[in-house]
């Protein structure tokens, strides 16, 4: 099973290396990092450095695609026709068509979500509602035919798993959990917009915003 991670400046690493540490341990997957041209990437730290393994010629017909998000880079990537032509062009022959985070958002620039559930970051539902798809904001996961979109960065995790577990079963799932000891206990509860206080949401949308206009 050929699995195609997309990769692009500015993406944001956890939100691919997440669901990679776990797909990669499937029985018969094969990962790709893909992009226009095989060579390195430079994530939105501006410090960490992927490497695309392949191009998107070389990787026409994966059966999973992982599109990832990016606090720097991801308007970027809905601007890149070579990523968007990509997408349309392998989705149709997909087991599965995903996205973590900001992710979604590329997807739906692709036209794959147009009038389809989905979910992203918490601070992009609105902008995901405006490109033609059906914000989920409470949901982590949503699985719409064969597309399934995570909420935020940490959501690709979640995501992963579910994939291992709608193909390997539940058996495996639980083994690849177990194996990277996924078992998450915050010492915080705050992790979802939910669970803070109107003040401290707008606080933390207008720092979020201006850190990527400073990066940008």
């Amino acid at each position: 099973m050929q699995i195609a991670f997309v990769v692009y400046p500015g993406m944001t690493a956890l939100d691919a290396i997440g669901p990679y540490e776990l797909l990669r341990s499937m029985p018969d997957a094969e990962v790709r990092f893909v992009a226009a041209e095989p060579g390195p990437i430079v994530t939105d730290s501006g410090v960490l450095i992927l490497h695309a393994s392949h191009s998107f010629d070389e990787t026409p017909t994966p059966d999973i695609v992982l599109v990832p998000g990016g606090s720097t880079g991801t308007v970027g990537a809905m601007n890149d026709q070579k990523l968007l032509d990509w997408l349309r062009a392998a989705h149709p022959a997909t087991t599965c068509t995903t996205s973590v985070c900001s992710g979604a958002l590329i997807l739906a620039a692709a036209g794959l979500l147009k009038d389809v559930p989905a979910t992203t970051h918490w601070v992009c539902q609105d902008v995901l509602g405006s490109m033609g798809a059906i914000p989920q904001r409470d949901k982590r996961i949503v699985v719409s035919g064969k597309i399934a979109t995570a909420a935020g960065v940490s959501a690709g995790i979640d995501l992963a798993l579910w994939l291992i577990g709608e193909i390997h079963g539940r058996e495996q799932a639980e083994l690849s959990q177990l194996v990277i000891e996924y078992d998450p206990r915050p010492p915080y509860d705050a992790g979802h917009p939910s669970k803070v206080t109107p003040e401290f949401l707008a606080s933390a949308k207008t720092r979020m915003l201006a850190q990527a206009q400073a990066a940008g």
